[in-house]
């Protein structure tokens, strides 16, 4: 079958609707998803009906409510369709109630204080924006999740209260620009996911990596990324299987899978998705995680989506491609031919530039994990020092429009490749600039600091809500504006002036940069704990509740559970490195060593003990090692033990400064241990073959 003729079948789609749904209904339900129209309660039990028949007969036996809770996965619980029948028998059944409303229990999710234990009752209301899909046997319907008193325990709720936020404040512009034929404005998002992908019975025998994710001990291999040949490399024959599978699964469930390579680490790879709307986007990325899972299972692999499951070698982002469109087909966020002339782009631009200025810490914690704390500042990701990337062409823009420098277009560029036979190709109107946190690459800004195994649900609330609060400045001041140009470039030069700083065109990754940065004054928070706490900084808290995107409990909630998360975390790591040094790493140095002393005693005994040599001094730095291994695993059982507080960011603040340094101070000696203690002693898999394992 063509991929066209079974793309998104599984999905209750447009198609779908309009196939199922009499015409009335449809159209009131398009003027939901379209427009934010209310939801007609008669039109959902039509639209339930439908759904439950489409689904029964792609094999469908129940349905849940899909929602994305403060664990940072996704939750389900399925119902069956079957109800009792007065005839003794069963009916299949899903009303419009069911459709609407669902009750999980809310007391054993994450939730900052918001619920107890004693009070369990939440709701799951049904997001119409996002298609109902079959998975499984099971129907699919996307929900957001709250509290009994309303709060929301989600991501997917703050998500949509910023898109309608920026919607209202975007709007607004347009219509002091003269646009008055845009009815909506939506962000939307493609995400590029990383992975890495290792041989499954290799992933099994890991203790680290069944419990964290990422290896906790290991020395490096003897060949690494060192020569870059597995960037964009030919995909070996089983990856290149799994990666069909993968395609097809999503395809079906209409997820826009696009792009598909080796990354830079050996074993690692991407898969990259068409934009879609930032709601649709963040579910659909939490699919594209369960998919790579399910499927690398399946193959004989283990998929690890840790922001850094080795060390020595690049880490996975999730580089998350930001634009504004409109529902005429525009892309707010385009430069087009002149930018210089063009005021609409110069305000939306400045917006963004301003909002990444203002709420730097706001962008920096909403990739904040203990996880992706490893990975920013590394060579593959950009440092934590936010900045923004525009180019040069785009900086001589703004800089006319400002009226302090000049800008001459110099039309449509064509490269030269020096023989007939290739063809001369346009160049862009900016390059590329990999180390930038925050870039513009032509039409769009790829957010490049969010982790692998994070949802990108939080990003795009910060950047949402932080650009809505810069267009709602700029359209309270330009609605008294009696000369609307001299407005608008009065509001670009002001906004270079005091957000400027921001806007760095250099190398990210420079050393000298982060002097610079913060001489510019710009945040630098290397860690979770460090700006975790920067979520309830005045200015945060004044301008996400009086968008109404949060309100203050909600937000103390969220950086409680950030907090909590992230000791939590480390903590399950800081137990699995004292387990696994104890019981597996002493014991294989131990054995190694006593194999080694029953040797040199041998060759003593046959008059050799001249020959000997290398067994001693074997034996001597073995001895060593174990030694250091014993007290150091001791220590940090100690340490596991002595940091409770009952505050999370001071308990956060120890594990980073004491917690943190006693297990890397374990691993150093543990890697240099193995890096002499024969291979076939070493009781887990090395780099080696964890990174070299699949050909």
């Amino acid at each position: 079958m063509e991929i066209p003729e079974f793309y998104g079948c599984d999905v209750f789609d447009d198609r779908a609707m309009r196939a199922a749904l009499p015409s009335k209904i449809y159209t009131s339900l398009r003027k939901t998803i379209d427009n934010g129209e209310r939801l007609n309660s008669d039109v959902a039990s039509v639209v339930a009906d439908a759904m439950r028949d489409w689904a029964v007969g792609r094999g469908a036996t129940h349905f849940t409510h899909w929602f994305q809770p403060l664990t940072g996965i996704t939750a389900e619980k399925h119902d069956s369709f079957i109800e009792r029948s007065p005839d003794g028998g069963v009916i299949m059944d899903f009303s419009g109630k069911e459709l609407i409303k669902g009750e999980p229990d809310a007391s054993s999710f994450p939730s900052g204080g918001l619920r107890a234990t004693f009070e369990a009752r939440g709701y799951t209301a049904w997001d119409p924006t996002s298609y109902a899909f079959v998975k499984g046997k099971t129907l699919y319907v996307p929900t957001a999740f709250c509290s009994y008193t309303g709060e929301a325990l989600d991501k997917k709720t703050p998500l949509l209260r910023s898109m309608d936020v920026l919607n209202r404040e975007a709007l607004r512009v347009l219509r002091l620009l003269g646009d008055t034929e845009v009815r909506r404005v939506r962000p939307v998002v493609g995400a590029e996911q990383e992975y890495f992908l290792i041989p499954k019975e290799l992933y099994e025998k890991r203790e680290d990596l069944r419990y964290t994710g990422r290896t906790l001990f290991g020395a490096p291999s003897s060949k690494g990324q060192e020569l870059d040949d597995h960037y964009f490399g030919a995909i070996a024959p089983d990856v290149a299987s799994f990666m069909e599978e993968v395609n097809e699964r999503l395809w079906r469930l209409g997820v826009p899978a696009k792009t598909e390579h080796n990354e830079v680490a050996p074993s690692q790879h991407e898969l990259a998705c068409i934009f879609d709307t930032v709601n649709v986007a963040t579910d659909q990325n939490q699919l594209v995680m369960e998919i790579l899972k399910e499927t690398a299972d399946k193959h004989g692999f283990a998929c690890l989506l840790h922001e850094k499951p080795f060390a020595g070698v690049n880490g996975s982002g999730k580089h998350n491609n930001w634009s504004l469109a409109t529902d005429t087909g525009a892309n707010l966020l385009s430069p087009g031919t002149a930018p210089q002339d063009d005021v609409r782009f110069l305000l939306f631009l400045c917006a963004v530039v301003r909002a990444v200025d203002k709420y730097q810490d706001l962008l920096r914690l909403s990739v904040a994990t203990a996880s992706n704390d490893h990975r920013l500042g590394g060579n593959e990701a950009p440092p934590a020092v936010i900045s923004m990337f525009i180019g040069e062409d785009l900086a001589a823009v703004l800089s006319a429009a400002a009226g302090t420098g000049s800008y001459i277009s110099s039309g449509r560029k064509t490269m030269e490749l020096g023989s007939d036979v290739l063809p001369d190709i346009y160049k862009d109107n900016t390059d590329r600039n990999r180390t930038s946190p925050f870039a513009f690459t032509g039409n769009k800004f790829e957010f490049r600091m969010p982790g692998s195994s994070d949802s990108i649900a939080c990003p795009n609330i910060m950047l949402n809500s932080a650009v809505a609060d810069s267009l709602k400045k700029f359209a309270d001041r330009l609605e008294k504006a009696e000369d609307m140009e001299k407005e608008v470039h009065a509001l670009v030069r002001e906004t270079l002036e005091e957000h400027g700083r921001v806007i760095f065109n250099g190398n990210g990754y420079d050393k000298g940069w982060i002097e610079e940065a913060e001489r510019r004054g710009l945040k630098n928070y290397p860690t979770t704990p460090d700006c975790m706490k920067h979520l309830l900084d005045e200015k945060n808290v004044s301008m996400l509740t009086g968008l109404g995107v949060y309100n203050i409990a909600e937000l103390e909630s969220r950086c409680e559970i950030m907090l909590e998360n992230y000791c939590k975390s480390v903590m399950i790591e800081a137990k699995t490195m004292v387990s696994m040094a104890l019981k597996e790493i002493a014991p294989a140095i131990e054995k190694y060593t006593g194999d080694l002393a029953v040797r040199m005693a041998a060759k003593t005994a046959s008059s050799l003990e001249t020959a000997c040599g290398f067994e001693k001094n074997m034996i001597k730095r073995l001895s060593a090692f174990a030694e250091e291994i014993s007290e150091k695993a001791f220590a940090l059982e100690d340490l596991i033990t002595e940091t409770s507080t009952e505050e999370w960011v001071t308990e956060a603040e120890e594990i980073r400064d004491k917690v943190l340094s006693a297990m890397e101070d374990l691993r150093s000696s543990c890697d240099a241990a193995e890096k002499i203690t024969a291979e076939e002693y070493w009781p887990f898999p090395t780099y080696g073959p964890l990174l070299f394992g699949i050909r």
